[in-house]
């Protein structure tokens, strides 16, 4: 049976509302991950994995209840490319959460040894910076604003750019031995996880705007991470 456009637009605001809910959750995770690893708190780790169960379990409910609405409503063009997106995009915040439970894991097993300040600086300005993209990513979302999530998808160059600087600032500290090889290797990873997490956001954006605009961005993406090269880079030196 073909949909009302009523009873559809209840459905939609139904998931929008479940993706307003997981991406809150995935902020929050974030945050309290990035809390844990400076205070190198295992506790709070402890807690940001266990609640990474509730971001996979409300993705579940969303897969659920949109694949019920396309079976129920049928919707076409304009309306199956909503559900579609919302698909997307929560699948996009599931991923955000599992890395955030990466980082999670890394603060359990740092053990002692001294937190390099200005490293640790600048990765929580990198979460911050990440913690922003999320957020407006989102706004975009429930405001259908293509212009923000294009702001978005094109500011993911200033994460990637940090996540170079701060990944060869730590393999110089680890090959002149100030930073602990172990910590080093933990939190180059923890960066990386940030750097991804931005990926992510930009995929949500792509997702806005084939949302609105029934069309995927042709640009290619700004890039501006390096750090694959880095390792190959200080060996020569």
């Amino acid at each position: 049976m073909a949909h009302t456009t009523k009873v559809f637009d209840s459905d939609l605001q139904e998931l929008a509302r479940a993706i307003a809910e997981m991406g809150g959750l995935a902020e929050r995770q974030i945050a309290e991950a990035i809390e844990a690893l400076t205070r190198r708190d295992a506790g709070r780790a402890k807690r940001i994995i266990a609640a990474d169960a509730t971001i996979d379990a409300m993705q579940h409910n969303i897969e659920e209840r949109a694949v019920e609405t396309i079976a129920r409503r049928q919707p076409v063009a304009d309306d199956l490319r909503q559900v579609i997106g919302i698909l997307r995009i929560a699948n996009e915040i599931e991923r955000i959460g599992d890395l955030a439970k990466n980082i999670a894991k890394r603060i359990i097993a740092i053990n002692g040894g001294e937190r390099p300040r200005m490293l640790m600086s600048g990765v929580k300005h990198m979460a911050t910076l990440m913690l922003g993209q999320l957020r407006d990513v989102l706004d975009s979302f429930a405001c259908r604003d293509v212009a923000k999530a294009i702001d978005v998808w094109t500011r993911d160059q200033d994460i990637d750019r940090l996540c170079t600087n701060l990944c060869h600032e730590l393999l110089v500290d680890m090959t002149e031995n100030s930073v602990a090889t172990s910590f080093g290797a933990h939190l180059m990873f923890c960066t990386k996880n940030l750097e991804r997490m931005g990926d992510h956001a930009t995929n949500i954006a792509e997702a806005v705007h084939y949302m609105v605009k029934g069309e995927t961005l042709l640009k290619e993406r700004p890039k501006a991470d390096f750090t694959s090269t880095l390792t190959v880079a200080m060996g020569r030196t």
